[in-house]
Formats: C-alpha cells, sequence, structure tokens
C-alpha cells in the first residue's frame, strides 16, 4: 500500500457529468443527421417520416446539442466561495 493514499477515493462528479455531456451533444447531432436524411427523402425507411416531424427533429437535435449543455454546465457549477 502506498503511504498518502486513500485505498478507496471517492469518485470525481465530473467525470460523470462530462460524459453525461459528451452522450448529449452526440444524441444531438444524430438527431440533426436524422432529420436531414428524413428531408433528402433518400432512404425509402425514412419516407414515413413527414416534412415538419423532420424540421422537428432537427430543431430538437441542435437544442440538444447547443442549448442542453450550456443548462447542465450552468446547474453543476460550484458554488463559488
Amino acid at each position: 500500500m502506498t503511504p498518502g493514499r486513500d485505498p478507496d477515493p471517492a469518485p470525481d462528479p465530473a467525470i460523470a457529468r462530462f460524459a453525461v455531456l459528451q452522450a448529449l451533444r452526440l444524441s444531438g447531432a444524430l438527431l440533426v443527421l436524422l432529420g436531414a436524411l428524413a428531408l433528402s427523402r433518400r432512404f425509402p425507411s425514412l419516407d414515413v417520416i413527414p416534412e415538419v416531424a423532420a424540421y422537428a427533429i432537427i430543431a430538437v437535435g441542435l437544442a440538444d446539442f447547443f442549448v442542453v449543455p450550456m443548462l447542465l454546465a450552468r446547474r453543476w457549477r460550484s458554488p463559488r466561495r
């Protein structure tokens, strides 16, 4: 055992929060891609998505990519001392 080291350190919540932020950004990018593919009408399986819904998917994806991570980061910010 190394002197001065805690044998079972508490997990750092910043690691989990960073992973959540990156997962949100990835899901937002995938939603934008899905909406763009639905609008292109190049894939027959996506023809069931109406044009209005495709624009809504893109809007949700953009919000998921840009807005939600900022809101969560602000909420998780450490208090000033």
